[in-house]
């Protein structure tokens, strides 16, 4: 059996793009998932996961209930934080983002990649420079004690020594996992306990997906969740990354152009019929 999932964040209405996401997913499988990613507490509201819910179900989807929340999983994902803690290949990080631009003009750095301070994937920006990886335990324990924000980064070098050369299969491509590319990503803040990538690692495998199916800007994204699933001891799902939907100027969709928002569209007229036929489905 096939298990897909849909996993939006409830930060801003459905558009365009996550219909397509959604009808994708539930079609590409046996078994179809919702799953609420709302470990941004800051963002995260209620009445976005309730329009969620409604945009969906007049699209005609179904789903098994409950529908997972993050925010109520912070345990699992402290534990697996707590295995990455016990095997020496998690650090404090210090830095303000001023601090690790500064640094990155100090060395001239020229190699770019995703930087992923953010629980989304964010888009192109310079790796961080491993400043604070070269810290004494004692100063990150002394550092933390006195109350500085901090976040804790995966040292990517180690992990990558521990689980060895890694693949995963793209429908009929098999992908060689670049481990370095993103530099030491931050897993953890200092008052959260995870951050998207490890809490989308842990919940897909307590979930049983075995076929993870989203937009192709988050294809680089599979470089580091693969290599935590491998680090956990979790299983590897197959992954099927689609083209997005683009506007008339060939940019991505956002919350943020509430023209497009499943709710505009539908109190504009449009049938869920309507929105297939536009995204050609």
């Amino acid at each position: 059996m096939i298990v897909t999932r849909f996993a939006p964040s409830p930060t801003g209405l459905l558009h365009l793009g996550h219909a397509y996401a959604a009808i994708t997913a539930h079609e590409s499988g046996d078994d179809f998932l919702l799953r609420i990613e709302d470990i941004d507490k800051g963002r995260s509201r209620d009445k976005f996961i309730q329009a969620i819910f409604y945009d969906l179900k007049w699209l005609g989807l179904s789903w098994d209930e409950p529908s997972l929340r993050q925010s109520t999983r912070m345990g699992a994902y402290a534990e697996a934080l707590v295995n990455l803690k016990a095997r020496d290949l998690v650090y404090p990080c210090f830095c303000t983002r001023a601090e690790i631009a500064a640094e990155i003009a100090r060395a001239g750095e020229a190699q770019h990649g995703p930087d992923l301070n953010n629980l989304a994937a964010p888009p192109p920006g310079p790796k961080y420079p491993g400043t604070c990886r070269v810290l004494s335990p004692q100063e990150g324990t002394q550092r933390i004690a006195a109350g500085e924000s901090y976040a804790l980064r995966l040292d990517v070098t180690k992990a990558a020594a521990l689980t060895g050369p890694l693949t995963f299969r793209e429908q009929n491509h098999i992908h060689t996992v670049d481990p370095f590319c993103f530099g030491d990503i931050v897993i953890a803040r200092k008052d959260l306990p995870t951050s998207y990538h490890l809490a989308v690692v842990v919940d897909d495998a307590h979930q049983q997906v075995s076929l993870v199916t989203r937009g192709e800007d988050l294809l680089s994204a599979t470089h580091i969740q693969r290599l935590l699933q491998a680090l956990l001891k979790l299983p590897e799902p197959a992954y099927a990354h689609h083209s997005l939907v683009l506007d008339d100027e060939g940019k991505k969709f956002s919350k943020r152009d509430g023209a497009v928002s499943l709710q505009s569209l539908r109190e504009a007229g449009a049938t869920p019929a309507d929105i297939r036929a536009r995204l050609g489905l």
